[in-house]
């Protein structure tokens, strides 16, 4: 799942960055300067996380390779109509003003993209649960050949009984591989998440929920018919594992 902000994407940690060794801002050591810190979640396990790069993963792409399989990595994500970034023009001395609407609202989107520079979306404006989850997957099944390796993290709509069943249903072709927990930045459709909301929807006035949902699927669309971008998302450091 993404994170309000920071989209879950753990960058590397900055030196002097002006947190203490509690987490709580103290003041800046001399000459160090301010920098806007990562947060990482407390609870990784670093073992796990070196075990999933260098075994598990591995041997579920060593598989894919032989059974013919293709992987994707999948995971939700909201989109909100108060969600901004970027700047505008406007003259000196004057803050530029934006119309937007006073309404919060939200959909919810689900993608899942592939180390070949595929992409697969749902938009809606229901909540997702484990059905829309189920709703997703026999979507991708229809527009892939074959099987489906489909890497997520721990979310309980990712585990609940119904997937599991859903999943045994499909007599092998759908097959679902969990990420380390508290791991987002080893998922490459993070990356999706901050292109599709960062760089596309959050720099647009949104005046309602359907210009919104609008908004979201033409973003993922565009993503979506540029693989040579989708492929760039994977050359970062976090996600060199997955090509080896």
């Amino acid at each position: 799942m993404d994170a309000a902000d920071g989209h879950g994407v753990d960058l590397d940690p900055v030196p002097g960055a002006g947190v203490g060794g509690d987490g709580r801002t103290s003041a800046a050591p001399a000459g160090d300067v301010a920098a806007k810190p990562p947060y990482r979640a407390y609870r990784q396990d670093p073992d796990k996380v070196t075990e999933w790069k260098e075994r598990i993963y591995p041997q579920i792409r060593a598989r894919a390779e032989q059974e013919d399989a293709e992987i994707f990595f999948a995971d939700e994500a909201a989109c909100r109509t108060d969600f901004h970034t970027g700047t505008t023009w406007a003259p000196i001395g004057r803050t530029p003003v934006v119309e937007a609407t006073g309404a919060r609202s939200a959909v919810m989107m689900i993608s899942a993209v592939s180390p070949k520079g595929k992409l697969r979306f749902m938009v809606t404006e229901q909540g997702l649960k484990a059905a829309e989850f189920i709703t997703f997957c026999r979507r991708l099944l229809d527009d892939v050949e074959g099987k489906v390796f489909l890497i997520v993290d721990g979310n309980r709509i990712h585990t609940a009984k119904m997937v599991q069943r859903f999943v045994a249903s499909t007599q092998g072709r759908l097959e679902l591989f969990f990420l380390p927990p508290y791991s987002p930045e080893l998922n490459p459709d993070e990356w999706v998440w901050k292109n599709v909301k960062s760089d596309r929807v959050g720099r647009q006035s949104v005046l309602s929920r359907d210009e919104l949902k609008l908004f979201a699927a033409r973003a993922l669309h565009r993503l979506q018919k540029t693989p040579r971008l989708l492929l760039s998302f994977f050359q970062n450091p976090h996600l060199a594992y997955i090509s080896g």
